[in-house]
This record gives C-alpha cells, sequence and structure tokens, in this order.
C-alpha cells in the first residue's frame, strides 16, 4: 500500500517500508548599546551576572563543532586503517539505494572523511575565535554553512524522518493491540544511527556559522539584532510573511494522512484492492501503521498552526497546571526547527530519488506517491514558520538590550 521505490535490481518496494527499514563571547553591542543590561552593569562596576552555560552558547558552539569534526575526523582515519563499522555504500548499508553515498568505499571514502574533518577543526577553531571582517571571511562562511548543509541535509534520508515518525508507533503501538513487525532498538541500525549523529554535527555548524555571520556583522550573536536591522526581521513583518508559511507547512501533512487513513479503514483510495489486502496481510489494521502515521502528520499541523495562534504563546486555560502561563518560545522553536530540518532531508532524498528514477509515481499508488514529493516544500516552509515564531517571540536581550 505504498509509493514504491525502485532498487537497483529494478525491483519495486514500498517507499514507506524502505524508508522505515533501518528504523563566543557575549555581545560587543551589548556593552556599548544605549540601555543594554551589559551597559549598565559594566558603567556600576557590578559584576556580570552568572548564566547558565547552555546560554552562553555563542561563545563555545564554534568549538563544539571543531570537536565534533574531529571526533568524526577520527573515525574517519579509523576506516581507512581498516576498521569496522563504515556506515556507508552497498555490503556496509542494508538500506543503501535510499542514501547519496550508495556508491560510497571505505578506501576513498573514508580518508575524505579524515580530511574533512580536519578541516573542520580549523574552520570552527578559527571562526570561534575571530570577529572581524577579514578577506577570510566569506570563505569560512562558506565552508561552515557547506559543512552544515552537508550533514544535516544530505547526508540523511528519508529514513531518519521515518524514525522519527514510527518511534512513538514503535513504543505504544503494542498497547492498542498492534503488534509491529520490528522494535525501535532493532530499528536503531548503525548506519541509520549515524545519520543522526550527522544531522547533530550539521546542526552545530548551523549554529555555529550563524554565531560568526552576527558577530561579523556587529550583531548580537545571541539575538541576531544590530543596530540597523532589516524590516523583514520586525515582529510585525514577520507575522505576516509567517502566516503564509504556517499554511503552506499545515497543508502539505494532511495531504499524506488522508491516504493512509483511507488505508487502515480499509479504503483503497489511489490503490489497487490487491495493494491494500497485501497491507492488511502484514497486519497494519485500524491501529497499525498507516493510521499512526496519519495520525503523526495531522498532529503536526496542528501545532505547525500554533505557530500563529494564541495557544502558541498561552497555554489554553483548560490545560491542569499550564493554563495560561505563558508558552516558552524554545518549546516550539526547538522541535519545530528538527522537524523543518529532518523533512527537508527527507523531501530532498526523495526528490534526488525521484529525478534518478528510483522513486516512481505508479497509476495505482499516486495518492501515497505524490505528497512525498511535495516534503521539500513543506521542510522550507516549515523552516520559515519556524524563523517567523521567533521574530514574533524573541522579546528584549538580556545580552545586548535590543528590542
Amino acid at each position: 500500500m505504498q509509493p514504491s521505490v525502485r532498487t537497483r535490481r529494478g525491483a519495486s518496494r514500498p517507499a514507506d517500508a524502505s524508508a522505515s527499514e533501518a528504523l563566543r563571547g557575549t555581545s560587543q553591542a551589548g556593552g556599548r548599546h544605549a540601555g543594554g543590561r551589559g551597559g549598565s552593569d559594566l558603567a556600576a562596576g557590578s559584576a556580570r551576572p552568572v548564566r547558565p552555560y547552555w546560554r552562553q552558547w555563542p561563545a563555545w558552539v564554534g568549538y563544539a563543532a571543531a570537536i565534533w569534526s574531529a571526533v568524526y575526523g577520527a573515525l574517519g582515519v579509523y576506516w581507512a586503517t581498516g576498521g569496522a563499522g563504515f556506515p556507508f555504500g552497498v555490503g556496509h548499508d542494508p538500506s543503501a539505494h535510499l542514501s547519496v553515498l550508495a556508491g560510497a568505499r571505505p578506501a576513498i571514502a573514508a580518508p575524505a572523511i579524515a580530511l574533512l574533518g580536519l578541516l573542520g577543526v580549523v574552520v570552527g577553531v578559527t571562526i570561534a575565535r575571530a570577529s572581524g571582517r577579514g578577506p577570510e571571511r566569506v570563505a569560512l562562511l562558506v565552508l561552515a554553512w557547506a559543512f552544515a548543509a552537508g550533514l544535516a541535509l544530505v547526508i540523511p534520508d528519508a529514513r531518519v524522518l521515518a524514525l522519527a515518525a514510527y518511534a512513538p508507533l514503535l513504543v505504544i503501538g503494542p498497547l492498542f493491540g498492534w503488534s509491529p513487525s520490528v522494535r525501535f532498538v532493532d530499528a536503531m541500525s548503525w548506519p541509520l544511527v549515524n545519520q543522526t549523529v550527522c544531522v547533530s554535527g550539521g546542526l552545530l555548524w548551523a549554529a555555529a556559522a550563524t554565531v560568526y555571520q552576527r558577530r561579523t556583522n556587529r550583531a548580537c550573536p545571541h539575538c541576531g539584532r544590530a543596530d540597523r536591522s532589516a524590516s523583514w526581521t520586525r515582529p510585525q513583518a514577520a507575522a505576516r510573511w509567517g502566516r503564509w508559511a504556517v499554511v503552506i507547512a499545515a497543508v502539505v501533512p494532511p495531504l499524506y494522512a488522508v491516504s493512509r487513513l483511507a488505508w487502515a479503514l480499509g479504503i483503497p483510495l489511489g490503490i489497487s484492492n490487491a495493494m491494500l489486502r497485501a497491507g492488511q496481510a502484514e497486519g497494519n489494521g485500524v491501529l497499525g501503521a498507516p493510521f499512526g502515521l496519519a495520525c503523526v502528520a495531522i498532529g503536526g499541523a496542528v501545532l505547525t498552526l500554533g505557530l500563529t495562534r494564541p495557544w502558541g504563546e498561552v497555554f489554553p486555560r483548560w490545560l491542569p497546571v499550564l493554563g495560561g502561563k505563558r508558552v516558552p518560545p524554545a518549546l516550539a522553536i526547538v522541535p519545530a526547527a528538527l522537524v523543518s530540518t529532518l523533512v527537508l532531508a527527507a523531501g530532498l532524498a526523495i526528490a534526488r530519488m525521484w529525478l534518478a528514477g528510483a522513486f516512481v509515481v505508479e497509476a495505482e499508488s499516486w495518492v501515497g506517491s505524490v505528497p512525498m514529493l511535495l516534503w521539500p516544500l513543506w521542510g522550507v516552509a516549515l523552516a520559515a514558520a519556524t524563523l517567523a515564531y521567533y521574530y514574533r517571540r524573541r522579546g528584549r536581550c538580556e545580552h545586548c538590550g535590543r528590542a
């Protein structure tokens, strides 16, 4: 009951099944900016307030990216010298046909990983310490953002998104009478774990690149504001364009969910009766995988609407304990940013496979296939909606004092 993925041997297989099978310092501007808390503290001769280490992330995130690169580069050295566990390519990754690195070989890829790791250490330490706009700035930014995009969007494929979607089903499914064919622990194969490690490295590099870009633009490394900021980042403007991003990001998931709901209820929407019966024979009933995936998609769409609704800023009063309290911005921004990254990575992988002829939109399963081709749009829209929500909710910066 799934759109097909064509393997190297030419055989078609369900796409969803293939995707799930492996289941710096503080601101320099702050002390100078009128009204900034840092400026008033220093003028009064008082000690700088002690903040939790995680809230000082602009000071250490560049070094964290360098450390990540050093560790992964060391893995490259290990694999290049014959060490076990190389996670890419046919013969090493059971679902290599889903990956952009399906043709990777240890003899070539492992030394390249080691060299890129060394380059990452140099770039990470440099951007963590540099603050001027020298001629090397553009090159450093290009390299940092290239590391971020490659690790978070290119190397991962649809399996990471599938794992995130299937995880609650694999954990709580049996409580509702559905016995999944694979346990959560079994789904966490090393190639898939490696992809999640790469995503974490990509997000570290994105944060490091953002801090370096802000600092070299004489902006606050914490909030990104400068004495002159672009008008589109103001809350009123972000509210306008953010609404359009939310609409797009909330429409795509239900398009995916509607077919899965129909299949779970025994309705052969966009598929043949034979495909429906085959799915039912696998045990995918009303409380099975199609229904669970549809609920995850619809739940995600509803939460996306919260990025522009009042209940996305203040908890509804009917909620016990939390009702009427302010929603911490990070509670919405962090998950939404992570999901947008995974969706975009999966969408790019599906688009790449479709262009290569490996993702086949067949006449008998087009209802399930076509929405997956919209995932790149979904990922970009959700990322834009999350950014708009951040611009609306960031308030006065406690580091630079700008509002």
